[in-house]
């Protein structure tokens, strides 16, 4: 059932007590979260890890309501893969497990340190950890990684999925066209191998958060041989903990113990239950009753529970919850470079009409956050409070701006166009609800699609043909930090430099000279200080341009399974539960 945005303004207030009391009268302050009553306090979660433990066994199970963009380490951009997919992928650098700003800083993984740079922080080495071994038995080596990059970034007709920063940055020859074209084993030049242990980047232009960028998964390993494309999903070789025991992308994936992953070469993974299990598509109440039940144990796709859920956890004043903020925003995105949202008049006149007020509500209320005026959210370094250009009286919309703004961009009695949001996101597809009702009152007709997210960026909504031939010039949008910083959280969704043909999540199609240079030179600035400012000069122009309207910053309403250890809210993850060492008490 969905939530019906009338309860929304009751559930914001019984949220603000239920957490007030739980987090003054439930929990205690042990390390495994025991307190009154047998249970940590709502939130516990956020602040420390519950049930630290060693043990042992089992089988945990995750459910989603639908199926991700793909498992493959290197072609994705879902936020939740990425923390799962550490369980079988090795990148040089990772997030390890903790509360708060301890999780936010990267660690080394297949690395046997951070990089070290030379020329100004535009070249970066370095060593891999020797005797890290392959499922198989094979050791990995600095090619492996090199391969991996290359595949994720230079082939995008066939791994369109995920960021694209290396090719951005690296030195690039024109005529290199990726491993699947070109055969030869020496790869692109800019990344060199002078030994199975080191690993050299060359860059354009100096970048100075680059042990962040090597902290994603696509510098897990990838043996070419083994390599099959955007097939390559279903014989993943691991280099983590755990391998695919089965896997089957409508269905489920298993994933058993890995025999080679030796922790001599791993600080910090633990390896804890037998046996893990996803199981895909299934509805979004039914998973939330079987948390509940202790049939399943983790929300796979970290969405937050479901509306009636909601109701009833803070309706029973449930200390089994955790509502964290988590650095992402929900915005609607406006196609910067498709008609009529090419003039920015009318890109003004949507911002006008928007009622975020009745947007918030639809999401369903303060358990889900708090209304946006900034493209970059508070708990996001950079983060620069300021006046949103578009601001309205109580943030309800402004008809009358609105129709004056359609009538500077030629359209006095509004258009026709396309909103796209995802199927199984039902708090999405209310948001877009209400900000279609905003819409027609100052005479734009928005038709709303919905697609499964896990083609929504490869087939729709990113996919720049698509767009343009079903004239679609609106998105739902909910985005989160590739890394704690402006810069991760802005550079994927605001330089024109992220666009493609399709797999874009810079899907306002925005490319502006001056946010660009901002972010390209930013990145470059040794200070740290005067890269936040410059991101949040960024963020600035962003809506200057109209190209976002910035609706909510977003939170999850977590459901706490009572059988985990090993939990705790992860900052690096957008608020999502870290999954790495989650076992079973």
């Amino acid at each position: 059932m969905k939530l019906r945005s009338k309860s929304a303004a009751m559930l914001a207030v019984a949220v603000s007590v239920a957490l007030t009391v739980s987090a003054c009268g439930g929990g205690g302050s042990d390390d495994d979260g025991e307190g009154e009553g047998g249970g940590a306090a709502a939130n516990a979660a956020i602040d420390k890890v519950l049930n630290a433990s060693d043990k042992k066994g089992g089988t945990l199970v995750y459910e989603s309501a639908d199926v991700p963009d793909s498992m493959d380490p290197g072609n994705t951009y879902y936020g939740y893969v990425w923390n799962f997919s550490r369980l079988y992928a090795r990148s040089l650098m990772t997030y390890a497990p903790g509360p708060g700003a301890q999780a936010a800083e990267p660690v080394p993984d297949l690395a046997e340190g951070p990089g070290e740079a030379s020329d100004g922080g535009k070249t970066w080495t370095y060593k891999i950890k020797k005797g890290v071994k392959y499922e198989d038995g094979t050791e990995i080596t600095s090619g492996d990684v090199k391969y991996a990059v290359e595949r994720s970034n230079y082939a995008r007709d066939v791994l369109s999925l995920g960021p694209n920063y290396f090719a951005q940055y690296l030195q690039n020859p024109d005529d290199y066209k990726g491993p699947y074209k070109d055969k030869s084993e020496e790869g692109i030049s800019s990344i060199e191998t002078p030994d199975d242990q080191t690993i050299v980047f060359k860059l354009d232009q100096a970048f100075q958060e680059f042990d962040y960028l090597v902290a994603m998964t696509q510098t897990a390993p990838v043996p070419r041989d083994k390599d099959n494309g955007s097939d390559y999903q279903k014989n993943i070789v691991s280099s983590g903990s755990y391998k695919f025991e089965s896997f089957d992308l409508d269905k489920s994936a298993t994933l058993v113990r890995n025999d080679q992953w030796d922790p001599k070469t791993d600080k910090i993974r633990k390896q804890l239950p037998d046996k893990i299990e996803v199981r895909f598509k299934v509805n979004a109440e039914t998973i939330d009753q079987n948390i509940e039940a202790g049939k399943t144990h983790v929300m796979f796709d970290a969405l937050g529970v479901t509306g009636q859920t909601q109701s009833q956890l803070l309706r029973d004043k449930s200390n089994m919850i955790d509502n964290p903020t988590g650095g992402r925003l929900t915005y609607l995105a406006m196609n910067t470079q498709l008609a009529p949202f090419d003039d920015v008049n009318c890109r003004k006149a949507v911002e006008y009409a928007v009622d975020k007020d009745s947007s918030m509500r639809a999401l369903g209320g303060e358990p889900k956050g708090d209304i946006a005026t900034t493209a970059l959210p508070p708990d996001v370094p950079s983060h620069e409070a300021y006046d949103d250009p578009y601001a309205t009286e109580g943030s309800k919309g402004d008809v009358d701006k609105a129709k004056a703004a359609l009538k500077e961009c030629g359209q006095p009695d509004g258009f026709d166009t396309v909103l796209t949001a995802r199927t199984e996101r039902q708090d999405e597809i209310d948001n877009a609800t209400a900000i279609q009702a905003a819409l027609k009152k100052v005479g734009i007709n928005a038709e709303i699609q919905k697609f499964p997210g896990g083609k929504y960026f490869t087939d729709f909504a990113g996919s720049k043909k698509w767009v343009e031939d079903n004239k679609a010039g609106l998105y739902m949008m909910q985005w989160g930090s590739d890394w704690p910083s402006g810069y991760g959280f802005l550079q994927q969704i605001a330089n024109g430099g992220a666009l493609g043909e399709s797999g874009n999540t810079n899907i306002s199609y925005l490319d502006d000279p001056e946010i660009n240079k901002l972010l390209d030179e930013s990145i470059a600035n040794p200070d740290k200080a005067a890269r936040a400012k410059a991101y949040a000069e960024v963020d600035k122009k962003m809506l200057e341009t109209a190209a976002i309207v910035p609706l909510s910053y977003f939170k999850v309403l977590h459901q706490r399974s009572d059988q985990l250890s090993n939990l705790v809210v992860s900052q690096a993850f957008s608020g999502q539960y870290d999954y790495l060492n989650l076992g079973l008490k």
